[in-house]
């Protein structure tokens, strides 16, 4: 469906849904969890809330063009924070509710935030660790209530509304007027992410950027007025924030927050979504609670689920084509009945389609879900594009590929093989960091560090990665490189190999150093014979396991290291497994240690 209007800024986005569009259907635009039952928040609700708080901000002191950073959880307050920030013309900087003190401390600083806005006490207690390290920090503001006066620059979100109602008075009309300047061309957000050194680079996307990948999901997608999204994405993630968000207002949809990633599937079936967006550890964990729970039924319900799923590839394989067989069409309204419906329930039963992104959607899970009628759409792309740079398309795609280029967006292929992406969503560039713009950006196209080809029909096939940044099925990018260096620090650590791409957690392969290990086994009377012995007993495994833990207190939960498995012999160069300069040849070694890999994530 077109986008309501043709919208160049989110403010003229945010004016046009309270001014225009509330008078002629003021329905429910947000919702979220309160005492257990879900509450409406209409587009009228939507302006007060969001007004009151941005001139409280401007009675703060922030201006055009200043930096505001955003901490917390998804729930209407962080959609008054983003659309009062824009509305004044200053620029949102978005954070992880998982981001750390050092990490916050370096976003704050490096952005030159004047502000920064939190969720509640915890996130409150990470600020106040090193609020005194951030020189342009001048005040915080809490949404949640507190009970007791925290310190004499914070204050909570009532109260800055209370002194934006109050500076109100004495400037009409502030807020409107500073609507009306915003640009498409001015910056709009500042949305941090790591790189390969793991130094979080700042993306700077203006209001185009954005608003133009919004345009392009009301082409390549059905979206409509009368659609429910669901949303468990956090909001500082670029996918969630243009998806979930941006693209859902702009058509005039209804956003529901989901409690949390462990209450999503108790949200869906309440919520009933018609659209969600998701990332693939979603859909390994439904899948593996629909095989967990079928595997506990009689050998009779499991041959009817085998049978119905098979039905279903079936009928999709032909569908569309006008030649599927009437006994395949009874069988398929058959199956329907028996398991389709009650997995489809398991969504709500009114969902259209899922958008994934965020890492790679196995294929299998795909064509699984497809055999159900649930259909997931997967796309791709890169904060540094706003996101979207292809998308498969409900008439139009192909598992195993991450879809057609995204309309007016330009892909290319570079000789070696790199996937080069040029359009309106492409980033200006990284805060203060011209190296790594001028590497990223040059001959002016987005160099992604994909590799990737098209095939015969079009379609957009992901097949390597350029460096070894990689992602977790949950999304979030990991640097792999700084994390076993800190691990490395551990006296019974020689060689660290850091496992997860595509997985939903992160794993490691250690060798260990020997001498340390027997030298600890004799203080503490373990006996063994051999080295093969040794570094298999659960002693041993258990000082690892605690020393691992105090390294990475410092990491942020999705860095952290679940499981590993000690190696009995080190890695080497005549085998192959890491070079004369001593780096991991991670391919081999993710081969070679294939097995032992896929221990580690069984069960999960």
């Amino acid at each position: 469906m077109p986008i309501l209007q043709d919208f160049k800024t989110i403010p003229q986005l945010y004016s046009f849904l309270t001014e225009d569009y509330s008078k002629k259907n003021n329905k429910t635009v947000l919702k979220y969890k309160l005492q257990n039952k879900y509450k409406d928040i209409d587009y009228f609700e939507l302006k007060r809330e969001t007004e009151s708080f941005a001139l409280g901000l401007a009675a703060l002191g922030i201006k055009r063009g200043d930096k505001v950073s955003i901490i917390g959880e998804n729930r209407p307050e962080w959609v008054y924070s983003d659309m009062a920030i824009l509305g004044l013309g200053a620029i949102d900087v978005p954070l992880y509710p998982i981001s750390t003190s050092e990490n916050i401390q370096f976003i704050i600083n490096n952005s030159e935030s004047k502000g920064i806005i939190v969720s509640n006490k915890f996130h409150l207690n990470k600020v106040l660790k090193i609020k005194d390290k951030c020189k342009n920090l001048q005040f915080i503001v809490v949404m949640n209530d507190l009970d007791e006066d925290i310190d004499k620059n914070t204050a909570t979100f009532k109260q800055v509304q209370q002194i934006g109602r109050d500076f109100e008075r004495e400037n009409p009309g502030y807020f409107k007027q500073n609507l009306e300047i915003c640009k498409e061309n001015d910056l709009c957000t500042i949305i941090y992410t790591s790189g390969t050194t793991g130094v979080p680079k700042g993306v700077m996307l203006t209001h185009q950027n954005i608003m133009s990948n919004v345009k392009g999901a009301h082409i390549a997608l059905e979206v409509y007025e009368t659609d429910l999204f669901l949303s468990f994405l956090p909001l500082c993630h670029i996918f969630e924030r243009t998806c979930g968000y941006y693209v859902a207002l702009a058509a005039g949809c209804t956003i529901a927050y989901a409690e949390s990633i462990e209450k999503v599937s108790q949200n869906l079936i309440e919520i009933k979504p018609t659209i969600m967006t998701a990332v693939p550890r979603l859909f390994e964990r439904m899948y593996s609670k629909i095989i967990k729970n079928i595997e506990s039924q009689s050998q009779g319900k499991q041959k009817i689920f085998n049978w119905a799923i098979e039905t279903g590839r079936e009928y999709r394989k032909l569908s569309g084509s006008n030649q599927i067989p009437i006994g395949l069409t009874i069988k398929h309204k058959l199956a329907e009945k028996l398991v389709f419906t009650k997995l489809k329930e398991r969504t709500g039963g009114k969902l259209r389609f899922f958008i994934s992104g965020g890492a790679a959607l196995p294929r299998e899970l795909g064509e699984f879900f497809e055999a159900a009628g649930i259909i997931i759409l997967e796309g791709y792309g890169l904060t540094e594009s706003s996101p979207v740079l292809a998308v498969n398309r409900l008439n139009d795609y192909k598992f195993g590929s991450v879809g057609k280029p995204f309309p007016g967006v330009e892909i290319k292929i570079a000789k070696d093989g790199e996937i080069l992406a040029y359009g309106p969503n492409i980033m200006q560039g990284y805060f203060k960091n011209k190296k790594e713009t001028d590497e990223v950006l040059k001959t002016g196209w987005l160099h992604t560090g994909d590799i990737g080809v098209f095939d015969a029909e079009g379609f957009l096939i992901i097949t390597d990665r350029k460096k070894h940044l990689f992602k977790t099925s949950g999304g979030k990018y990991i640097a792999p490189t700084p994390i076993e260096n800190l691990f490395l620090g551990s006296k019974y650590i020689e060689q660290f190999v850091l496992i997860g791409d595509r997985r939903m957690f992160l794993s490691a392969l250690i060798v260990p150093d020997y001498e340390a290990l027997k030298e600890y086994a004799d203080a503490h009377r373990i006996q063994y014979s051999n080295q093969e012995e040794l570094v298999k007993m659960k002693q041993i495994y258990e000082l690892l396991e605690n020393d691992l833990s105090q390294f990475q207190k410092q990491l942020a939960n999705y860095e952290k290291v679940r499981k590993f498995t000690i190696l009995e012999k080190p890695l080497s160069i005549e085998s192959g497994e890491i070079t004369p300069t001593l780096k991991v040849k991670r391919k081999v070694i993710e081969e070679r240690y294939k097995d032992l890999i896929e221990d580690m994530y069984k069960n999960d």
